[in-house]
This record gives C-alpha cells, structure tokens and sequence, in this order.
C-alpha cells in the first residue's frame, strides 16, 4: 500500500485483503499507516498458506525502496488504486 503521492510504502500480509484494505483507509488501524496516510492498495499476491505469505512479505519488506517500486510496475505502472471500487 502506498500514500496518494506515491512516497511512502507499507508491506503487510492478512488473511482478508478486503479487511485489511477497509482498516487502512478509514484508519482503523493506529501506526504507521494511519500516520503517513497510507490507504491505496497498488500491489497484492495471493497465496495458498500462511507461511508462505509470511516468507513473501518478510522478503518484500528487506528490499529497497527503487525494488519495491520496480515490483509494483510489473502489475500496475501507473500506481492505481487497485481497491477503489471495494
């Protein structure tokens, strides 16, 4: 997830995007997101099990910020709002 201006990141993992995505950008959820704004999704993976979510998002979180961003323009160059119509 990143905030409107596209300068500051959040990796995180749930078990229910659509949740966790409502949290986020109706601040719900105090910390780091609800600080530096951070409501609009721009990336997401899907797994099968916990684990291997968890493996994924500790991985994602050790990278860098021009990584991260490289990542996300695989799926979404133009930093949209995947969640906007939820």
């Amino acid at each position: 997830m990143m905030n409107k201006w596209n300068t500051v990141s959040y990796v995180g993992m749930t078990n229910s995007l659509e949740r966790r995505v409502y949290e986020h950008k109706n601040h719900l959820v105090k910390g780091f997101t609800s600080r530096y704004n951070i409501t609009k999704l721009v990336y997401y993976e899907e797994y099968d099990n916990a684990y291997d979510a968890i493996c994924r998002e500790k991985e994602i979180k050790k990278w860098s910020r021009k990584k991260k961003v490289a990542l996300i323009k695989t799926i979404n160059p133009d930093f949209k709002d995947l969640a906007k119509d939820w």
